[in-house]
């Protein structure tokens, strides 16, 4: 850093750098050591959103710039997180079943994971014959996973999400089977109905096929969702 010509500093004896210049320079010092010994491919932490940005998964925050992520990858709370991140996988056993890091359920990061992309899907609309109920039938395609393993799904409120601005009026129906990218389909913001034969889930593993049904309350159940005998209220 270039202490010369500050105000109050004598030539050629530098001065007393400002805050601001000295945290600028941290954060350069920082960023030069962190490219010299971290790969942000292999970093299961790193992801790059669809605006350019960078987040850390870990710590949830954004920043602007790689250089930004890297600095931040070597300050206390990065490395705090991490220490409790490990601690908390040697408590469960993790680190010897070789099982995965987690972020949401449904939305997961294995260490050292390839992703395939997308697994095929197909949403068709459907209506309960009885209640006249409107749904969703979900169709998706995972040929190639991981065996033993079945996909997993939860609903996630728009505030929930990081990828668009938050929205009240809808939801989320994400789906989620390794190796492949967790998906997640758009949906409005009505109650799911969870009784038994209205929302439900099933995998073909034979075919490889994940099957989901979702059916949305009326309006009559949602205004009286606590009277006995009609939908469960949300859970």
């Amino acid at each position: 850093m270039d202490y010369q010509n500050r105000a109050g500093s004598k030539f050629g004896g530098g001065g007393v750098a400002s805050t601001s210049a000295t945290n600028a320079d941290r954060r350069e010092r920082l960023r030069k050591l962190a490219l010299e010994t971290i790969d942000l491919d292999k970093d299961p932490y790193f992801f790059k959103n669809h605006v350019g940005s960078f987040e850390c998964r870990l710590c949830l925050t954004v920043h602007q710039n790689d250089g930004s992520y890297l600095a931040h990858t070597q300050g206390r709370k990065h490395q705090t997180n991490l220490a409790r991140r490990a601690a908390k996988e040697q408590r469960e056993g993790k680190k010897d079943e070789g099982a995965q890091t987690g972020l949401l359920a449904g939305v997961q990061v294995k260490k050292n994971l390839i992703r395939i992309g997308r697994p095929g899907y197909r949403i068709t609309k459907v209506r309960d014959p009885i209640s006249r109920q409107n749904g969703l039938l979900f169709q998706f395609q995972f040929p190639d996973i991981i065996p033993k393993t079945e996909p997993r799904v939860r609903f996630m409120s728009a505030y929930e999400q990081r990828i668009e601005e938050p929205d009240p009026n809808y939801q989320y129906f994400v789906v989620a089977g390794d190796p492949y990218e967790t998906v997640a389909v758009k949906l409005q913001a009505r109650e799911v109905d969870r009784r038994e034969g209205k929302f439900w889930t099933w995998f073909d593993e034979d075919s490889k096929e994940f099957w989901a049904q979702v059916l949305f309350k009326t309006e009559r159940d949602e205004r009286f969702s606590a009277v006995p005998g009609l939908a469960p209220g949300r859970k």
